[in-house]
């Protein structure tokens, strides 16, 4: 997947009291963006929006449980089975449980530096440890108790070994190849296209070599070490064939090529909501162009640099595979019926930075080169600090009102059920909570079959059971409309629980400038009415 290069020499060198002074200054400033890149990698004030809720509620089961539990969510187990012995050893706050993600953050930084190195050279492995430190979307996946953190490593690890099973083909470097392979598919499904896209690489070699056995034999066995990582796949498949036909994405459609693109970048570039958006998108501009410039430059000498629209030897590998992925995952998307979400970039992410930190080190002078890393790396710090500030969640603001004023017979409510987890975290022991349709308890989203049991589903039935429920007691409703499967429901159910209860207040209202956002409504029992 690409064959390192070298880092050309300057054609004019400078003084060496000045090329010392250069490089301490440089060495230095590496040294201060990493800290803080590391630092940012454990700092954020929100509370933990659904997603987070959900991994934790599912890792905190005994260990048996997880698999069924799963089942109903869609995803594969490692992560879970991780977080699992994490919480057993450091419990279960908000910043226990990310500190994982948070770990895997930081052991990403020397991977990088080794895979770009190896790609192109000291200074492309410098370019590349500058812009993940900073890059917003690593900081936000290590502040998230998710898997794209571990993805992340998996995939640098994986792609080192590679490089090395490539040049030397032994079994030591192809068994772990199948190993790392194996765990990365057992931590995220997108990574079956980013593996797909590997096979094509390693077969285009194949083709290629084909009258050289020699040089073919080593594409060979690398491709079939990546495939056997499906071996440790085959434990889960009966999960996995139950969560392909009632899970997906039921909460979006699926997603175009050029939406997956656009919204990669973008999440690469800035993943909150609100100002920080505007550099963002500079950033995003930049790591497209700098993606660019490693596929298809070469430094002529210090001043210029010649674009080949064929591309160029050195990243191409890499960069094909990036391509392959969002165009097979794309694929997979439109005949699953499943969406994209830009997180799930987490899977070529890694190989995308490679190949733009390759080309920031193809820009032509020392000053230039420092200058576009240290700029792209200035706009990163400012996108990634909305991180720290910046709520994910209304879900802490709503549980301290219901915590407020809530008696320990009320009833709290969830429509619809994605609401559940980040708020019911933050309740009080002993209140009861039920989400629509099902009245089922708030924990846990059950994804299996969604569509349908919302299809079915009656708000008007759903507000009498509620009612019926709370007998005397307070009825809390958490509720947000606009959701794909129950356009409208959510409203309705409001609408029906203030007939059967007027009075109705609203001490909360949605706040559109938080990601995940809902009003909570208060329907009194009948002595207060």
């Amino acid at each position: 997947m690409g064959t390192p290069t070298s880092d050309p020499a300057p054609v004019v060198a400078a003084p060496a009291g000045r090329r010392a002074g250069g490089y301490r200054l440089e060495v230095i400033s590496v040294v201060a963006v990493v800290v803080v890149g590391v630092i940012l990698r454990f700092a954020t004030t929100s509370p933990l929006w659904l997603d987070e809720a959900l991994s934790v509620n599912i890792a905190a089961l005994a260990l048996g449980d997880i698999p069924d539990a799963l089942r109903h969510d869609g995803h594969p187990p490692l992560y879970y089975l991780l977080l699992h012995g994490w919480m057993a050893l450091f419990g279960d706050g908000d910043m226990a449980v990310r500190a994982l993600s948070g770990l895997f953050g930081v052991l990403a930084l020397p991977l990088m530096w080794l895979a770009a190195r190896r790609a192109a050279g000291p200074c492309a492995g410098w370019a590349a440890l500058v812009l993940l430190a900073v890059s917003p979307f690593a900081i936000r996946y290590s502040t998230e108790a998710r898997m794209y953190s571990l993805v992340m490593v998996l995939v640098l690890a994986g792609y080192l070994v590679l490089r090395r099973a490539l040049r030397q083909p032994r079994p030591v470097w192809l068994a772990t190849l199948t190993v790392l392979t194996g765990l990365a598919l057992l931590t995220h499904y997108w990574v079956l296209w980013l593996v797909g896209a590997v096979l094509a690489v390693m077969s285009t070699r194949v083709w290629t070599y084909r009258r050289t056995p020699a040089r073919r034999r080593a594409p060979l066995l690398v491709a079939g070490a990546v495939a056997g990582g499906g071996i440790l796949l085959v434990p889960w498949l009966g999960v996995m064939a139950y969560q392909s036909a009632h899970t997906g994405t039921p909460w979006a459609g699926p997603a175009r090529p050029t939406q997956v693109v656009q919204s990669s970048l973008a999440d690469f570039g800035f993943t909150g909501v609100g100002s920080g958006a505007a550099e963002g998108t500079l950033v995003a501009v930049a790591l497209s162009v700098l993606f660019l410039v490693g596929l298809c430059a070469r430094r002529l000498d210090e001043h210029r640099l010649e674009l080949d629209v064929r591309t160029v030897p050195g990243v191409r590998g890499e960069a094909g595979v990036v391509g392959l992925t969002v165009a097979l995952g794309t694929m997979a998307g439109y005949a699953t019926s499943t969406t994209f979400a830009p997180r799930y970039a987490a899977s070529f992410f890694p190989l995308f930075l490679v190949v733009a930190a390759v080309g920031a080190s193809m820009l032509p002078a020392r000053f230039s080169r420092n200058l576009v890393v240290g700029g792209v790396a200035g706009l990163c710090l400012v996108a990634a600090s909305f991180n720290v500030t910046t709520a994910r969640t209304q879900g802490e603001e709503l549980a301290e009102a219901i915590a407020e004023g809530a008696s320990p017979d009320d009833v709290v409510a969830f429509c619809p059920d994605q609401l559940g987890p980040a708020v019911e975290r933050g309740l009080p022991d002993g209140l009861t909570t039920a989400v629509y349709p099902t009245l089922a308890p708030a924990e846990r989203v059950d994804w299996a079959d969604y569509a349908p049991r919302h299809a079915e589903a009656e708000p008007e039935a759903f507000a009498a059971a509620l009612d019926e429920r709370a007998d005397d007691a307070t009825i809390w409703l958490v509720a947000r409309g606009g959701y794909r499967t129950l356009e409208g429901q959510c409203e309705q159910v409001v609408a029906e629980l203030g007939a059967l209860r007027p009075g109705a207040a609203q001490p909360v209202s949605e706040d559109a400038g938080v990601f995940e956002h809902a009003s909570l409504f208060r329907y009194p029992s009948s002595s207060e009415r």
